[in-house]
């Protein structure tokens, strides 16, 4: 296929005080989230002066992209655009058809299978093509890379160099935990096509922690949750990081590396719900904890999406270490397949 664009899309969030709430409004848009939650989850911005990293992040994987690509010949431009905050995806497709962008592909900054990870960046297509209207650009999206050689590599390092900033003495008893963002237990149910057998993301996040701890020659891991929300009546998987330390302390671990393996860059999940409470819950428990870094600043990471685009456009192998499925391409927002991760059914609050 002959390509003419890459299109980076990913979440988006805040970038001042004053976005935050408009912010979290678009995120929850249609689910029935009460006020007062949105103002604690506001808090947590706030906290960082109303700013989330993922923008600046996700500039500079742009940027680490393109001179990747100036370096190796790929002669693709690259736009950014956003779910929820600006820029908008809707804004950016609009401008790629006003810069005579006919087929692009599309690399969404989630690795993963599920509802979240994969078929919510489809709608996300499918809604900023129907917003431009006539001449919007053709829009296939990249596959899922939860199991990529160079995001395991760079898990793995990332690991090790963990685990040597923990103190010499405790290195050797220290534990590896991974984590990943939680999702309820029936969308996990839902990830993946019906033939797949469900629960498409926590195994593909299961498989992942495997291979990053085999990378880094870690023999025995943990994998967790974070960042759940929700009614606390609907089930999420589970255990949570916090609670996960409190039973490592009981047993008599007294150091920890946590991976989190589910986030490419150091988004506020990472930043607050790691390096804040879990570092708090640590010290209250009187365990040595470090954080493994994200990849996303990574130069392995550029030349991922590279390989990913040569992938289409060259006929690349595709790069690949798990034994789970990786689907996600896609033209113009359809579906990987009938009933892959259908989304939840919205439920007005009573």
């Amino acid at each position: 296929m002959n390509y003419d664009a890459l299109l980076v899309l990913s979440f988006g969030g805040p970038e001042g005080p004053d976005d935050v709430r408009p912010f979290l409004e678009n995120v929850t848009r249609g689910r029935g989230v009460p006020p007062e939650r949105l103002d604690a989850v506001a808090e947590h911005y706030l906290h960082f002066g109303g700013v989330s990293p993922i923008n600046r992040l996700n500039r500079e994987i742009i940027a680490a992209v393109e001179a990747e690509f100036a370096l190796t010949g790929v002669d693709l431009p690259v736009y950014f655009g956003n779910r929820n905050w600006h820029p908008m995806v809707e804004d950016t497709v609009a401008g790629m058809r006003d810069d005579g962008v006919r087929n692009a592909l599309v690399f969404p900054t989630s690795a993963w299978g599920g509802y979240s990870g994969c078929r919510q960046y489809h709608e996300d297509i499918a809604r900023a093509r129907a917003a431009v209207g006539d001449g919007a650009p053709q829009l296939t999206k990249l596959r899922q890379y939860y199991d990529h050689p160079l995001l395991v590599e760079a898990f793995g390092d990332a690991i090790t160099a963990a685990l040597h900033r923990l103190p010499a003495d405790k290195r050797a008893g220290a534990r590896v935990v991974f984590t990943a963002h939680s999702v309820p237990v029936s969308a996990d149910a839902a990830a993946g096509p019906p033939s797949a057998g469900g629960h498409l993301y926590s195994r593909q996040v299961a498989e992942a922690a495997r291979l990053c701890a085999a990378a880094a020659g870690v023999p025995e891991h943990d994998l967790v949750w974070q960042s759940r929300s929700g009614p606390p009546q609907i089930p999420w998987l589970e255990p949570d990081i916090c609670d996960h330390l409190e039973t490592l302390a009981a047993d008599g671990v007294d150091a920890v590396v946590v991976c989190p393996v589910g986030f490419v860059s150091d988004h506020l999940e990472v930043i607050w719900d790691l390096d804040t409470e879990a570092v708090e819950k640590a010290e209250e428990l009187g365990i040595a904890f470090e954080r493994a870094g994200t990849p996303g600043d990574d130069p392995r990471f550029a030349t991922l999406v590279r390989t990913l685009v040569q992938e289409r456009t060259s006929g690349v192998t595709a790069a690949r270490l798990g034994s789970e499925p990786a689907f996600g391409t896609t033209v113009d927002g359809s579906p990987c397949n009938p009933g892959c991760c259908e989304p939840p059914v919205r439920r007005r609050p009573a």
